[in-house]
C-alpha cells in the first residue's frame, strides 16, 4: 500500500522558503524526521526561520556516506571537503601499515571516512576544542584515537616519525574577512574554527608545513584543503621548507587540495 504523503512538509517548505532556504523541501523533511513531537517541530521550524544552522539543531549532517554527530558551537563539515577526505583514503589504502591523523579535527569527518573505508588502517584525530573532541568521539569507534592538540604539539611522541598520512582542513579564512562568510557560519560556529590568520589566513597552514615532516615517515603526504588563492602560496612554503609539492586544482566551490610529500 503507498504511503499517505505528509502535507507538513508542503507547508513547513513554504515557511522555510520565504525565510531563504534554497532546499527547502529537503530542510523540512528532515526537521519532521528529527522532531519527536509537533511542539518540537514547530520549536525547530521557528528556530531555523529564525537562521539557526539545520545540522546543528537536529544533530546531525550527512558526510558522503556517513551520518556525523554535530551541535551548537562547533565547525559543520562542508560537502567540498569530501573530496579531501576521498583523497586521504586512497593515500591510506595505498600504503602498508597506514597510520593516518587529521589535524584540526573538528567533528572528525576525515578521520571518520577513513575508519569506514579501510578497516585496518590506524586512525587518529586531534584538535584543541574540547566542545570538537567530544563530537569527534562519538562520530569514532573506540579502535581510534582522539587527542588534545593544537596543530601538531600535543600529539603522543609514539607517532612522531610513524604517521603516514596528515590531512587537514586548517581554519584558513583570512583575517579581516570573516564579515564576508555567510551569517550562519559567522554566527553560530567558532571564529577559531574559520580564521586562520595573518592577513593571507595562512598561519595554521604554516604551522602544519613546518612541522609536519617531523611526525611523518619517509615518503608520507599532508594533504592540505585551502581556497584557490591561497594554493599557490602555501605550495611555496612547502618548497621552501623541503617539501615535495603536488596541487590538486580547485573544484566549483573554489577550494583545492595542496599534497606536500616528505622526502
Amino acid at each position: 500500500m503507498a504511503s499517505r504523503p505528509d502535507h507538513r512538509i508542503d507547508a513547513l517548505a513554504s515557511r522555510l522558503r520565504a525565510a531563504g532556504s534554497v532546499f527547502a523541501e529537503d530542510e523540512a523533511a528532515i526537521l519532521i524526521e528529527a522532531a519527536t513531537d509537533d511542539a518540537e517541530l514547530e520549536q525547530f521550524a521557528t528556530r531555523r526561520v529564525a537562521g539557526e544552522p539545520l545540522e546543528p539543531l537536529v544533530g546531525w549532517v550527512r558526510f558522503g556516506s556517513l551520518r556525523l554527530a554535530v551541535g551548537p558551537g562547533v565547525f559543520v563539515p562542508r560537502q567540498r571537503s569530501l573530496r579531501l577526505a576521498r583523497l586521504a583514503v586512497r593515500r591510506v589504502r595505498a600504503t602498508r601499515d597506514a597510520v593516518m591523523l587529521e589535524a584540526y579535527c573538528g567533528v572528525a569527518p576525515l578521520a571518520a571516512t577513513a575508519v569506514a573505508s579501510v578497516p585496518g588502517a590506524e586512525v587518529h584525530a586531534a584538535d584543541v576544542d574540547p566542545t570538537a573532541l567530544a563530537f569527534a568521539r562519538r562520530n569514532l569507534p573506540p579502535r581510534a584515537h582522539v587527542h588534545v592538540s593544537d596543530a601538531l604539539d600535543g600529539l603522543p611522541d609514539d607517532l612522531r616519525g610513524r604517521l603516514t598520512t596528515i590531512a587537514a582542513v586548517p581554519p584558513y579564512v583570512p583575517v579581516g574577512e570573516l564579515e564576508l562568510m555567510p551569517r550562519e557560519a559567522r554566527e553560530h560556529e567558532p571564529a577559531t574554527s574559520l580564521v586562520g590568520g595573518g592577513a593571507d589566513g595562512l598561519d595554521h597552514a604554516r604551522r602544519l608545513i613546518g612541522d609536519g615532516r617531523a611526525w611523518l615517515a619517509r615518503g608520507g603526504s599532508m594533504l592540505l584543503e585551502l581556497h584557490a588563492a591561497q594554493l599557490p602560496v602555501a605550495a611555496a612554503a612547502g618548497r621552501a621548507a623541503g617539501w615535495r609539492t603536488l596541487t590538486h586544482p580547485p573544484n566549483a566551490s573554489r577550494t583545492g587540495v595542496l599534497e606536500l610529500i616528505a622526502g
